[in-house]
């Protein structure tokens, strides 16, 4: 079975396609056969496209006026005779199409085939991630455009993963009806990275899911750790929405709610200026006051010995090892710790920090093992007498969105 899995963002659209079905997810051997990114939609898109097949990749710029466009390019591309896979031709050699939706809400809490019912539930929880789930419903309208409604399509929620988080750790110290009311809590992001990273912990190291206790760590643009207890979430740092939690690139993570009436006062702001403020314009970029890029920032703090490039990046570390050790006293301790994310698997710079002020519960690390895992890599970089393991596992959601968009098609077939 060919599936399409589609990460529709707000001016891109991120694509693979992926050959699997039961026995292929049974033996581990699903195969990836294409991939592709285009980028800054709306304006001189850039339009990246992979086969991985035979390596060839192709490169262009071209104005891509908006998502349904975007989508279209991909799938023409998909079976052209420029892609040359071997086993897409036509549309119908696209079986079905997974899609990335970032929020589900309290009902969605699982991955599940799209109908008429279930995107009207997406489109209400528009309300909860303004800035994400109108992006991925373009992506579900521009398949059903090209396609009819005849093509299957799933919806894998990033919110899912997180939804047994026990109340005590998901609700609020507000007024409980308002919770009530507009189901203010904690729902969580990045749920299926952390769910692929964790599966991939347990299958390399076989381990029984249920005697899984992990800290896993999502750092890139966006960031967030999650507390796995006996294989399940306990735990995370995002909440209601993706603003919570870690220092990110442009988000400023956690911070005291009053920090937004003294801004509206004393600058004038307005609640959408305020908004903006903390999601696009804080975090490292608002501490450095220089990028948003950890790459960059490193090396500004090397080359130029910049004194807010080492402030964003002492903050940034100093945030992730404090979460790590609330969530290991929550879990009455913890097995492992698990880096993922563009920041995650690729700076053994950040790693080592992060992991230099866990040695009180046990943690060492294996500072060669470190520096040899970057670019994609994975691996254990723990020293051998370390109490807590270390690893490094490139996450992977667009495959378990394939996976689920298998299982729930499989399901409806067999009832």
């Amino acid at each position: 079975m060919n599936i399409l899995v589609l990460n529709t963002g707000s001016s891109s659209v991120k694509f693979q396609v992926i050959e699997t079905n039961l026995e292929l997810i049974e033996k581990n051997a699903d195969r990836k056969i294409a991939s592709g990114l285009i980028d800054r939609i709306g304006s001189e898109s850039i339009i990246t496209f992979r086969v991985h097949e035979t390596g060839a990749a192709f490169k262009q710029t071209a104005p891509i006026r908006d998502h349904k466009i975007a989508v279209d390019k991909i799938i023409k591309w998909i079976v052209s005779k420029e892609a040359n896979l071997n086993t897409i031709k036509s549309l119908n050699d696209i079986h079905a199409v997974g899609h990335r939706v970032v929020h589900g809400g309290e009902t969605l809490t699982s991955s599940v085939l799209l109908d008429d019912a279930v995107i009207r539930e997406i489109e209400d929880c528009i309300e909860l991630a303004p800035l994400h789930n109108p992006a991925n419903l373009k992506g579900i309208y521009a398949v059903q455009e090209i396609f009819g409604k005849g093509i299957k399509q799933a919806a894998v929620f990033d919110t899912a993963f997180h939804h047994t988080i026990p109340d005590y750790a998901y609700l609020y110290a507000i007024p409980y009806q308002l919770y009530r009311r507009y189901k203010i809590r904690r729902y969580g992001f990045h749920g299926t990275s952390h769910r692929y990273v964790a599966y991939r912990y347990r299958t390399i190291n076989q381990i029984a899911k249920e005697k899984v206790n992990l800290i896993t760590l999502h750092l890139g643009n966006g960031c967030s750790i999650c507390a796995i207890k006996n294989g399940k979430s306990f735990d995370t740092s995002m909440g209601m929405t993706p603003l919570e939690g870690l220092v990110m690139g442009t988000r400023s993570g956690d911070l005291d709610p009053a920090i937004i009436q003294f801004l509206t006062l004393k600058e004038g702001y307005s609640l959408a200026e305020v908004e903006t403020i903390f999601n696009k314009q804080s975090g490292l970029l608002g501490i450095s006051g220089l990028t948003n890029d950890m790459r960059e920032l490193i090396a500004e703090a090397d080359e130029h010995d910049d004194r807010r490039a080492k402030l964003a990046i002492e903050i940034f570390c100093y945030r992730v090892r404090k979460y790590i050790g609330a969530y290991t006293a929550a879990m009455g301790g913890i097995d492992g710790i698990v880096f993922t994310g563009g920041i995650g698997e690729n700076s053994d710079r950040i790693r080592q920090k992060v992991c230099e002020g866990l040695d009180w519960f046990g943690v060492k690390m294996d500072q060669n093992a470190n520096k040899n895992l970057n670019a994609g890599k994975e691996g254990k970089f723990s020293a051998s007498d370390s109490k807590v393991a270390l690893w490094v596992i490139p996450t992977n959601e667009e495959l378990l969105i394939a996976r689920d968009t298998v299982r729930c098609i499989e399901k409806i077939t067999k009832n």
